[in-house]
């Protein structure tokens, strides 16, 4: 039985906010223990030229309800990025959430063939399939590995299967 389009997307998307979710639990907690500013937490970036944590949610975020509606043409809803706390990052993350989850399959319907035009970045267009399995998924997963690298470089106990998330 082959893939459809909406089981290569949701279902991904949604766990990987979760573990997003669960990664931002653990940092908070991190930072009430070590009695630290959240600001810094949530402030933290590897290199100068990258996001800072929240702006690895953000994209995370926007990767996925953006590749939802491209794919489907059901519209996204738009979030400010401006987020300054767990607490607001936390509502971003369940707000993707149920926007992915309010998605039918049946709006999925073509969506492999459906041609992708990014308006940045000089990107050629696409086929949806291309799109989701060589720009949207890397994406969104380079997003979520560097939130969890900004944390652990931030002394936050996770490692690989804090990253990976619960096995059903």
């Amino acid at each position: 039985m082959a893939l459809s389009m909406d089981q290569l997307t949701v279902p991904a998307f949604v766990r990987g906010l979760k573990v997003l979710s669960a990664l931002l639990k653990k940092a908070e907690a991190h930072v009430e223990q070590q009695g630290s500013v959240p600001d810094a937490m949530i402030s933290a970036r590897l290199a100068d030229d990258m996001l800072p944590l929240t702006g690895q949610v953000q994209r995370a975020s926007d990767t996925s309800k953006m590749t939802v509606e491209r794919l489907t043409g059901v519209p996204a809803p738009k979030f400010e990025d401006n987020e300054t706390s767990f607490d607001q990052l936390q509502q971003r993350i369940a707000n993707t959430i149920a926007f992915l989850e309010s998605v039918t399959p049946e709006q999925f319907a073509d969506s492999e063939e459906r041609t992708i035009r990014l308006n940045f970045g000089g990107f050629p267009d696409f086929t949806g399939a291309s799109y989701l399995l060589t720009f949207a998924l890397p994406n969104f997963y380079f997003h979520v590995a560097t939130a969890h690298d900004i944390l652990r470089n931030q002394g936050v106990k996770i490692g690989k299967l804090d990253y990976l998330g619960a096995f059903a």
